[in-house]
Order: C-alpha cells, then sequence, then structure tokens
C-alpha cells in the first residue's frame, strides 16, 4: 500500500485549501493510497532558527519530520500569501529538512526520494500558480520529485459547494488526475 501525507498549508476555519486536501486526500484514497491528513495546527512548531535548532530539537519538529519519513508521497495544499507561500507552510517544510540524529546535514530523510504534488485554492483569478512555482522550488531543493501535474483553484471564494465539493468539473477532474499520478508516482518510487 502506498501511504501519502496531505499537508494544508492554512489552518483557519473555512479554509478553501482545507477543503481542496479533504477533497485530494478522498480522491487519493479512491486510487488507493493510505492516506494521513497533517493539521499543522497539531504541531507547536515555532519559527526555524539555527540557534534554536542548536538548543533543543523541538519535538513536533521531530514528530512532523518522521510523520513525513514514513510517507512515500506528500501532497501540498498552499494558500498564496502575497505571491508566496505562507510562512506556516514554509516553517513545517524547513523544519522537517533539518538534521537528526547522526545524519549529515543533507540527509533529507523527511523528502529525499518521495514523490510530491501541489495544489492551490485562492480567491484571486491564478488560483494560488505564484505560490505553487516557489513551492515546487522549495520542494525540488528537499530532493522530492514533483510530478508536472497540478491543481489551482481560483475564484475559491465561489469555488465550492454547500457540502464541499467543487463546483466546476475542470478543477474536480484535476483533483482526481493528480491524485492517481501521484500514488502512481509514489508507488513506483518507493518500490
Amino acid at each position: 500500500m502506498t501511504h501519502i501525507a496531505v499537508i494544508a498549508g492554512s489552518t483557519r476555519a473555512g479554509s478553501f485549501n482545507r477543503a481542496l486536501a479533504r477533497l485530494a486526500a478522498a480522491r487519493l484514497a479512491a486510487h488507493g493510497a493510505e492516506v494521513v491528513e497533517v493539521d499543522l495546527a497539531t504541531f507547536d512548531l515555532p519559527l526555524y532558527s539555527a540557534a534554536l535548532e542548536a538548543e533543543a530539537f523541538p519535538p513536533d519538529a521531530l514528530r512532523l519530520k518522521q510523520l513525513f519519513a514514513a510517507q512515500d508521497g506528500l501532497l501540498f495544499v498552499s494558500p498564496e500569501y502575497n505571491g508566496s507561500v505562507p510562512p506556516l507552510l514554509k516553517n513545517a517544510i524547513d523544519w522537517a529538512s533539518r538534521p537528526t540524529g547522526d545524519e549529515g546535514l543533507v540527509a533529507l530523510t523527511a523528502y529525499r526520494g518521495k514523490a510530491t504534488a501541489v495544489m492551490a485554492a485562492s480567491i484571486s483569478p491564478f488560483g494560488g500558480l505564484r505560490a505553487l512555482a516557489h513551492l515546487r522550488q522549495i520542494l525540488s531543493t528537499v530532493q522530492t520529485l514533483v510530478i508536472p501535474e497540478q491543481v489551482l483553484v481560483p475564484n475559491a471564494h465561489a469555488a465550492f459547494d454547500t457540502d464541499g465539493a467543487l463546483k466546476d468539473a475542470l478543477p474536480a477532474s484535476l483533483v482526481d488526475m493528480t491524485a492517481a499520478r501521484l500514488v502512481a508516482v509514489a508507488a513506483a518510487l518507493a518500490g
């Protein structure tokens, strides 16, 4: 069984990205993945700094890193803040990238060789495109294979129905297609 974590870069109640993450998690499961939905609000992650890391690696940062390391693939669903990735998500990615125990500086055990995918929902007409460009760069830097498929949900304030489903068939089909590809690539890399 392929294990995939879904990480939403928002903790806001009513978040469009959390709604998109829930839809993606369901499609990943439908394609045979065992899915873990990661709620970043349940992790006490101080703002990353080398000085803080030198004092003591935060327990929740280690818990997040271990959770990521146990997966075959990761799906990141990101809001767009000022044209980029929100600090909550970037901070989580940074902490999980840090070496622990006797690992070397570039061990990247939470990421190296894993398949990843990206999605975004935004009230803008661009659907979070700028954030995903930055997120792709970050995920490539930590040695993941970011699949080419992605999902952008523009005008997110009008994109979901009252049950949390996407109203438009195109983004809904892209969620399914991206989920299917992530499961296949993660399984192949783990295999």
